[in-house]
């Protein structure tokens, strides 16, 4: 049974109002948050390599050469590898880059099982690392 998502993206210092929402296909309506970020990071990195955009968005990241040669802006389109992309995101959450929230309620496992119904929300929030700490 297939199903669709809504997710969110919010940041904890982004300004009101500033957020991204999209809809995400699913190929069930039962997944675990692990299984979650993948479906996610596959889309986005599917959408990335086709439309063949040096603009990063989303759970993307450049890699780590990038990010120093251009401030976390490739200057040139290379495409990602979805694999690559999905354990970045992994080691982000597991080190609380940012969080989910599955109808307004924190999922801090990548092993916790989600059920997807029509009014399910999901929100990544990012999070900010403080100065000095």
């Amino acid at each position: 049974m297939s199903t669709t998502l809504t997710i969110k993206d919010e940041s904890i210092y982004s300004s009101f109002g500033d957020r991204y929402v999209f809809k995400l296909s699913l190929k069930t309506d039962r997944l675990t948050v692990r299984e979650l970020i993948r479906a996610r990071v596959e889309s986005e990195v599917a959408e990335y390599n086709t439309r063949r955009s040096n603009k990063l968005y989303g759970l993307l990241q450049a890699r780590e050469t990038e990010q120093a040669q251009n401030n976390a802006r490739p200057r040139k389109f290379q495409s990602l590898d979805w694999q690559e992309q999905f354990d970045k995101a992994v080691q982000a959450f597991q080190r609380n880059g940012f969080i989910i929230l599955v109808d307004q309620q924190q999922v801090e496992n990548l092993d916790t099982w989600i059920e997807v119904k029509p009014e399910t929300e999901v929100t990544f929030l990012k999070l900010v690392a403080l100065v000095g700490g």
